[in-house]
């Protein structure tokens, strides 16, 4: 289930709204196809797994990220073709929560075929974030925070200066992970000490580019910053505070920014979920980091730990106050990846 979950981000930036979903066929213990959602409205991995086995797949185990899917979309059921292929046993990760494309298990055991639900489940739930936030209640768009941080706890050094704290396989990741968010945000302030793009420049080009949004509730990015530059064609907004004038309002629209107000976080994310935002990259600053997540509203954070030290900088986290040891919320690691000279760890509640 490892390996399959590791094809299913093949489909990383491209399938939305679609899942990513991975499979393979296994005969007697050995791989004969594998196969990954690699396209919105293109084949299925399943489909693909069985058609790499061909005559293999007779008697043979199908292990899939998701629950296989029971009606005709842009591409027919893949319980059908895996019920014609002769599959003996089907391994499924995770449920479909999608009304309309559930019940592949329940179709699967009316054929004869042994069905095993929940192998890899919280993996694959952690990998669908952004697909299964679509099927709850939250008001808000799916939070996660990216911050580089040198071994002292610093996102920039003391004159403000981040670049480049992290280095090149860790910059690159960046932007792999920002094409599989609906939206990449930093702060006001951050995103004029950086000249932020926000934008994804890297090997996966996403099918629709995450909106850049900006939290600027004092008002302080003009149409003169980078960010309003002509040619990026990546919508961006500005959610600034209700007391920013009716005059910055215009010049920021007239710069083709679409301008939304939020006097608080809560708001702020409520407002971009009816935007169409699911899912948000927070990259900074450390100022906004601390807010939401003294606020409870971040689902998962992407810590980029750095080899060095910068003594008196700009810290990461910032305005959390004092927390005793046995009262600080403890999050769970559930990844940990070398990035060069660098480390990733990936935490949730």
């Amino acid at each position: 289930m490892r390996r399959v979950l590791a094809l299913a981000l093949g489909g990383w930036g491209r399938v939305h709204p679609n899942p990513l979903v991975g499979a393979a066929v296994l005969r007697d213990g050995v791989l004969v196809g594998k196969g990954w959602h690699a396209e919105y409205g293109g084949l299925h991995a399943e489909r693909m797994a069985l058609d790499a086995a061909g005559a293999a797949a007779a008697g043979a185990t199908l292990y899939c990220t998701l629950e296989p899917c029971t009606h005709q979309g842009k591409q027919p059921p893949c319980v059908e073709t895996i019920i014609a292929a002769g599959v003996a046993k089907v391994v499924v990760a995770l449920r479909d929560p999608n009304p309309i494309a559930q019940g592949g298990i329940e179709r699967l055991r009316q054929a004869g075929i042994t069905v095993v639900v929940g192998v890899g489940a919280e993996a694959a739930a952690r990998q669908n974030f952004r697909f299964l936030r679509e099927f709850t209640s939250s008001p808000y768009p799916f939070v996660a925070i990216k911050l580089a941080v040198s071994m002292d706890g610093m996102v920039a050094d003391g004159e403000g200066d981040s670049h480049w704290l992290s280095g090149d396989l860790a910059r690159a990741w960046v932007h792999w992970l920002r094409a599989g968010f609906g939206g990449v945000a930093v702060g006001g302030a951050t995103a004029i000490r950086d000249e932020a793009r926000l934008t994804v420049r890297g090997t996966v080009v996403p099918r629709i580019p995450p909106t850049r949004v900006i939290f600027d509730r004092q008002g302080r990015l003009t149409p003169s910053h980078g960010i309003f530059a002509e040619g990026l064609n990546v919508p961006l907004i500005m959610m600034v505070g209700s007391h920013t004038s009716a005059e910055h309002r215009r010049a920021l629209e007239h710069a083709k920014a679409s301008v939304m107000v939020a006097d608080d976080l809560p708001t702020a994310l409520a407002t971009l979920a009816r935007a169409g935002i699911d899912s948000l990259v927070v990259e900074g600053g450390g100022r906004l980091a601390g807010a939401l997540l003294h606020a409870d509203l971040v689902d998962r954070i992407y810590q980029i730990q750095s080899p060095l030290w910068l003594g008196q900088g700009v810290p990461a986290w910032n305005g959390l106050g004092a927390i005793a040891i046995d009262q600080a919320p403890r999050w769970r690691v559930v990844e940990r990846q070398a990035l060069g000279d660098d480390t990733l760890i990936v935490m949730e509640h």
